[in-house]
């Protein structure tokens, strides 16, 4: 006996991704509130005549109705939940960035509620002008890494356990956490105790310390993405070699 399909209706979502599927359809990948990530079959939605053509893109509040059965869902409804976020420039394309995270990282069908929350927030934030974009990546990034089960050591020693000191540098290892240098110890991946404290409180501003964070992120994100690189990584380089 056949899986019965189940009903979602009305579900907060954001498009994260979509392809051209079959003459006129769309394949879909969707965050949603409830359900996590989730791959939708959108029929027709790119038809001339289609309700849906103009409303199914990134970063726009959605409300989707889902039949869901097997590895897709197919989607019977949409509206728009709130007016487009209007980002441009810069902000787009580090909202692009946070989508490619969510795609590489999470699993389909795996209830995250605190993903959707980070990114609802980063986008949110994204979206003010003249924003600093800097620090929203830096806490989305550790946000996405806390919901997901990866969650940085920063307010202790790894190997001691003894409270982070801000007057101290530590070398940041991946796997383990903030470890104090010994005497005539170089640190593969310094950062200061300052910043630590600092990454942990959600409360970072000066340059030194957003560059340290990064570093600190990104050695942490790589960990869990493996050898296969990020294309807006690969995107961004190549626009700052022109």
């Amino acid at each position: 006996m056949s899986e019965a399909a189940a009903r979602i209706r009305l579900q907060p979502v954001f498009l994260l991704h979509q392809r051209p599927y079959r003459d006129s359809s769309e394949l879909l990948e969707v965050l949603t509130v409830d359900y996590g990530r989730l791959g939708v079959i959108s029929r027709g939605s790119r038809g001339r005549r289609s309700r849906l053509r103009g409303l199914l893109r990134p970063f726009a509040p959605l409300l989707m109705s889902l039949s869901l059965r097997g590895d897709l869902a197919t989607l019977t409804a949409a509206e728009a939940a709130a007016p487009p976020s209007g980002l441009a420039g810069e902000a787009l394309f580090a909202a692009y960035y946070l989508n490619e995270l969510i795609l590489r990282l999470t699993e389909r069908r795996d209830p995250c509620p605190s993903v959707y929350s980070a990114y609802s927030t980063a986008l949110t934030q994204l979206a003010v002008a003249d924003a600093a974009l800097a620090p929203v990546l830096r806490r989305f990034e550790k946000r996405l890494l806390e919901a997901l089960g990866y969650g940085l050591l920063l307010e202790n020693e790894a190997m001691t356990g003894l409270a982070i000191d801000p007057e101290l540098t530590y070398d940041y290892r991946p796997e383990h956490g903030p470890v104090q240098l010994r005497a005539g110890q170089k640190a593969a991946l310094p950062v200061r105790g300052a910043t630590l404290m600092a990454l942990a409180a959600d409360c970072l501003e000066d340059e030194p310390g957003l560059g340290e964070a990064r570093r600190v992120l990104r050695a942490s994100l790589d960990l869990q993405l493996g050898d296969r690189p990020l294309k807006t990584r690969q995107v961004l380089r190549a626009m700052k070699r022109r």
